[in-house]
């Protein structure tokens, strides 16, 4: 053993503040002769943690092989990095670590290679298998040079096959991994390339059996391609002499970013020293950093064409990371900006002096198509193209940015209005087409500014707390959401303390503002703060006001006590939007006792419930918002009994706010009774449908928004709105805000894998359980009739006292 000898240290950990960590060195290979070691970068929810599962069964199931496997995964959900650590051989296998010198790698998303350092784990004579479009030259300019003098110094065998396209002609989508896996098989050696064919084959019929015999035939054909389609890329000599890049990151770049978020988004985050966490120490991230990551994976990104454009801005409103917006132009700023930022003149009242575009973000884009699909336009305003064709487009959208700030024509309140605020939630870890996070994101655009959100344990935090990169951003002014999470449990009893807490602090300021407007001589000053007490609650005021006092107090000569301490908490001044944000587990399972322990409260606060009806944080179990005849995990045969109706319990308090909204369905809707929600004086309660992609949606998460419609339509998930406002006026306070059933619920479950599925499995208790479902639902929407339909006297007497 070279070097110092330590008594007490660590491996792994470059530790530079206590000096306790021992050198790694290079990777060296430590496995038996026998053993077959493979690495595969995949690409969440492509297939490829699945198909190597099933090489794995298929290998232990049918050889003397011994068998390891492990599975590496970001903490992004679908879209993230997943890495699979597979060994094979005929000698036990005792590894405890990490393959980081394989037989066998593969790079199954192409983009990668710009990111990541993987041909550096490949041994010397070992295999390097990657999902690419390049060929030829394209191919030789897309690899760095450090990854091809890597390949040539060890004389690696380098093959290249273009899954991704294979998969897309033969109609898998993105899922790649059957392709895959069969090139796998034919270029490792690890068995019988015949016996290989046979037992894949065998295990496509048997995975995908379920799912209908299409899938299975798509699969079958993906397999002969996979046998077939891989290419034998020769490595130039020249190659071995090439020098390696310097990777410098950008100077301007703020520390935390340069030191951290970079190196971490290369997977390099372990070799960090520890000195590099001295600034945060306290657990303390900052936010603003996922406009830096620039992932880049989507495939297929949009492009705008603005000769179709209608301009409703609905293509932004269901992005689920942000990355398509409208911008507003002054014809100056037209005039002068990029030639190939094309603007066009924006229509409406207000807009007269301004013109429009719809910019695209492509290394943002995850490629989900959602925008595309739901544009409305005659002819699309937007269609997919290939990543690479728009990479220009990250120029324009960094331009757009530095646009000047605009006061919004519209109101805020509007599907299209909305789209002119700035979104406080980007470029989140959720997968692509995700169903929940435009309504966070649309949260932000009403109430962003001056919001405090208490978020549950679950998917909202899987995708949104996740380190070096967290979603929440801030306007110019530096004003943005403060999310925090929670356990699953709790998070309704902790929204609960943050917003009495705010109440209190805020409560103080006020009973200093009335001595304030006692003693002071400033009459601007006085005028203001009484403004503020008196206005300053309503949602539509309460910044304008708070600004106003916060000019007087700038200007003011008077330093008393009460004027100092205003001015010491001016952040109390603005009314702070309280959200409680969580899934269907947390609302309606481990979390409802809380939940309806603060609704009963009576206090004032807002609870945002993205409900996709099952635990999809977990991969998919059954929650009480898992619907009857839905196949999910712990209910295989259906779950036997329908969803719990969290709505219509809350609404029957009487004086809680209550709304079931669908974006997808009626995004007025949705924004009407988000603002309702913020402006009752009281606890209030959204509950929102959210696809997700454990709904197995046969036409893909592009088409979520559209898959929301068709589930109001046929009545699955009826809209409505209790306001206990209305009983004021005389008004019932249920309204019923979705129209008769079309009689499609069958056509509509039919189009998602969790209740098609039944069909084939347990093809009798499907026919039982649609047929209480259809029942179901017609009862619930005959209940919510009646209910709307109900005459209410003239109001109380009094207002509600808590």
């Amino acid at each position: 053993m070279k070097g110092e000898k330590k008594n007490h240290f660590t491996v792994g950990i470059v530790d530079d503040v206590t000096n306790t960590s021992l050198p790694v060195g290079e990777n060296i290979v430590t496995a038996g002769n026998s053993i077959i070691s493979c690495k595969f970068w995949g690409l969440g929810s492509d297939g490829t943690v699945g198909a190597n599962k099933n090489s794995c069964k298929i290998i232990g199931d049918n050889t003397d092989q011994y068998v390891q496997a492990y599975f590496q995964y970001d903490a992004k959900k679908s879209g993230g990095l997943t890495r699979s650590h597979l060994r094979f051989g005929h000698e036990p296998i005792r590894s405890s670590y990490y393959v980081t010198m394989a037989d066998f790698v593969a790079c199954h998303k192409q983009s990668y290679m710009h990111t990541f350092d993987i041909a550096n784990e490949v041994k010397p004579g070992g295999t390097f298998l990657l999902n690419t479009h390049w060929k030829g030259e394209e191919l030789e300019a897309n690899l760095t040079n450090r990854t091809k003098r890597i390949l040539a110094e060890r004389k690696a065998n380098f093959y290249t096959i273009d899954a991704t396209g294979i998969a897309a002609e033969i109609g898998l989508g993105n899922r790649t991994s059957t392709v895959l896996q069969a090139a796998f098989f034919k270029l490792s050696g690890v068995l019988p390339i015949d016996k290989a064919e046979e037992y894949m084959k065998d295990a496509v019929v048997k995975t995908f059996s379920k799912k209908g015999e299409k899938i299975v035939n798509m699969n079958l054909a993906a397999i002969e391609r996979g046998l077939t389609d891989a290419v034998k890329i020769e490595i130039p000599e020249s190659w071995a002499s090439l020098k390696d890049e310097v990777r410098t990151p950008d100077k301007k770049l703020p520390k935390y970013v340069r030191e951290i978020l970079i190196p971490m988004d290369r997977a390099e985050g372990d070799l960090l020293p520890v000195s590099t966490f001295n600034d945060y120490a306290d657990g303390v991230m900052p936010i603003d950093a996922a406009r830096f990551e620039k992932r880049g994976v989507a495939d297929n990104v949009p492009v705008w064409d603005p000769s179709k454009c209608i301009g409703c801005n609905r293509c932004s409103l269901v992005c689920p990371h942000a990355a398509i917006r409208p911008f507003l132009f002054t014809e100056t700023e037209a005039a002068t900006a990029p030639l190939t930022c094309v603007t066009k003149k924006a229509v409406g009242k207000g807009f007269e002096a301004l013109r429009y575009r719809i910019q695209v973000d492509p290394l943002d884009c995850q490629g989900c198509g959602s925008c595309a699909n739901v544009c409305p336009a005659k002819e699309k305003a937007l269609t997919m193209v290939p990543l690479e064709s728009q990479l220009d487009e990250q120029k324009n959208w960094e331009h757009c940015l530095t646009l000047s700030e605009k006061v919004n024509p519209m109101s805020r309140f509007s599907a299209k209005g909305s789209q002119y605020e700035q979104p406080l939630y980007e470029f989140s870890g959720a997968c692509p087409g995700c169903g929940e996070t435009p309504y966070i994101k649309l949260l932000t655009q009403l109430f962003g500014d001056r919001m405090y959100a208490a978020n549950a344990t679950g998917c909202s935090q899987a995708y949104g707390f996740f380190a070096p990169t967290f979603p929440q951003t801030v306007t110019r002014r530096g004003f943005g959401p403060a999310f925090s999470n929670s356990l699953f449990e709790n998070n309704a009893e902790f929204a609960l303390g943050i917003s009495l807490s705010v109440d209190q602090l805020r409560e103080k300021t006020k009973m200093h503002a009335r001595a304030a407007i006692e003693t002071t001589k400033d009459q601007v000053l006085k005028a203001a703060l009484q403004a503020w007490l008196d206005h300053g609650d309503e949602n539509e005021h309460t910044v304008l006001l708070s600004d106003a006092v916060r000019v007087a107090l700038e200007n003011t000569d008077d330093n008393s006590e009460h004027v100092a301490y205003v001015k010491r908490r001016q952040d109390t001044l603005t009314k702070k939007a309280v959200w409680m944000i969580g899934g269907d587990g947390w609302a309606y399972d481990i979390g409802y006792g809380g939940l309806d322990h603060v609704m009963a409260s009576g206090l004032d606060l807002n609870v945002l419930v993205l409900d996709n009806e099952l635990y999809a944080n977990t991969g998919g179990q059954s929650s009480k918002a898992t619907p009857v005849g839905a196949s999910v995990q712990f209910a295989a045969a259906g779950k036997g009994t329908p969803k719990k109706d969290l709505g219509l319990i809350l609404s029957n308090y009487g004086y809680v706010y209550v709304a079931q909204v669908n974006l997808g369905a009626n995004p007025e809707h949705t924004i009407k009774c988000l603002k309702e929600a913020a402006a009752y004086k009281g606890p209030s309660i959204v509950i929102a449908y959210a696809p997700c992609i454990n709904h197995g949606v046969t036409k893909g998460m592009g088409r979520a928004m559209e898959e929301g419609k068709a589930a109001t339509e046929c009545g699955f998930w009826p809209l409505f709105h209790y306001n206990p406002n209305h009983e004021q006026a005389g008004k019932n306070p249920f309204v019923l805000d979705s129209g008769e059933p079309n009689g499609k619920l069958h056509e509509f479950m039919m189009g998602e894998n969790r209740f098609a599925s039944l069909t084939r499995t347990f093809p009798e208790r499907a026919e039982i359980l649609f047929a209480e479902a259809e029942e179901f639902t017609k009862r619930r929407y005959a209940k919510y009739k009646h209910l709307a339909g109900q005459d209410f006297p003239e109001g109380r007497a009094q207002e509600r006292i808590i």
